[in-house]
């Protein structure tokens, strides 16, 4: 078994044990609360991951790309959810994943997408489930949920409408647990009203999907609901620890880098991973406690509290206190191999092509899992 001063940096580390964890943490709240899970699987983009978070084999999962669809249906996941606005020239290809057996849906959030679904849909001969996007909280795509509207795009898609969703992505600015809380609550009205107001002119509105990890680990209630989406709590990040939804202890995803030299006079430490490795995510610049492009830790995944990566180039990254102090940089000679927390764990991923499994904060490499990038 090799270890991780056997590879080379900079490399994606995952913590399998910590993923567990983290996974079991959400799938057992939602099993008492009575809702099902649909995990995200943007933020992993691997089926390893996929498979722990579903505890163990190929259940209902969502998508951001239609290549994340194409690979994991071809690893044996056939109940996909596509969650971003389908575009007209991306339904050639959604169709040729039904045709294949995948139980695939889309999302849209307009009447004049509708229009465009039910067209290629008549032409082709060809059912497509739909769900209509709902914007509960003005963060991003959607449409409100008493708008006309949505009767309008009921209408038009007929018997392809399977039910509503919604994104909470407003809760990542919360300020507190309670603040997350009010984003849930919100959240679940927003989408109930919606489909119940499709239900009342008559259409069939069997799911109601709901998700963000904040609000899926914070939601007092799921009343009406029938699934929870949520992706970036398989692995969690420092925005995450920010907000309070987990402790610094529970990020299972890091990047390994070695110190490659040092700027004596300034107090810095400079290691071979820069933003191409780290990604230029700077989502902690507005939380209480500022990470900074990353929180360094030592090469067993333990933080060192103070220190972070305070500027990066493409392939450098600066090392110093955070605040701008000076990093003693006798602890850290050339070659000292480090772990930096990121803090978004989907940017930080999408930098990277496989993982460095290692279990419960040691340094031995158990397994390498592939994962993927692009459209």
């Amino acid at each position: 078994m090799s270890t991780l001063r056997d590879v080379e940096t900079p490399a994606l580390v995952v913590d399998r044990m910590k993923v567990e964890r983290n996974c079991a943490r959400l799938r057992d709240r939602l099993a008492t609360m009575g809702v099902a899970l649909r995990p995200h699987v943007k933020t992993a983009k691997s089926h390893e991951a996929a498979r722990i978070a579903l505890g163990g084999t190929p259940g209902p999962i969502t998508v951001s790309t239609l290549k994340e669809a194409e690979w994991f249906f071809g690893h044996g996941f056939t109940d996909i959810l596509y969650a971003v606005g389908i575009a007209p020239n991306k339904l050639a290809r959604a169709a040729a994943l039904r045709r294949a057996g995948c139980e695939l849906g889309v999302i849209l959030d307009s009447a004049q997408a509708a229009r465009s679904l039910d067209a290629f849909c008549r032409a082709e001969g060809l059912a497509l489930p739909a769900l209509v996007e709902i914007d509960t909280d003005g963060h991003r795509a959607g449409v409100k949920p008493d708008a006309a509207e949505l009767i309008e795009i009921g209408d038009v898609l007929r018997e392809n409408l399977c039910g509503v969703m919604t994104h909470a992505g407003n809760s990542y600015g919360s300020r507190s647990l309670d603040e997350i809380r009010a984003w849930a609550k919100r959240e679940r009205e927003g989408v109930v009203t919606a489909a119940s107001r499709l239900r009342a002119a008559g259409h069939a509105c069997p799911v109601v999907s709901v998700g963000s990890t904040p609000t899926a680990m914070f939601g007092d209630s799921f009343e009406g609901v029938t699934e929870v989406r949520a992706g970036v709590y398989m692995f969690m990040d420092l925005v995450m620890a920010g907000l309070g939804v987990c402790r610094v202890e529970d990020l299972a995803l890091s990047v390994l880098a070695t110190v490659i030299g040092h700027q004596a006079e300034k107090g810095w430490v400079i290691t071979d991973a820069g933003w191409m490795a780290l990604s230029r995510d700077r989502g902690t610049a507005n939380q209480a406690v500022d990470q900074g492009y990353g929180l360094v830790a030592d090469a067993n995944g333990r933080a060192f509290g103070d220190l972070v990566v305070v500027e990066t180039n493409q392939e450098h990254g600066i090392i110093a206190r955070r605040g701008g102090g000076a990093a003693d940089i006798s602890r850290f000679p050339v070659g000292t191999q480090l772990r930096i927390f990121p803090n978004h764990a989907c940017a930080t991923g999408a930098q990277h092509a496989r993982y460095e499994v290692v279990n419960g904060g040691g340094a031995e490499v158990e397994a390498r899992w592939d994962r993927f990038n692009g459209w």
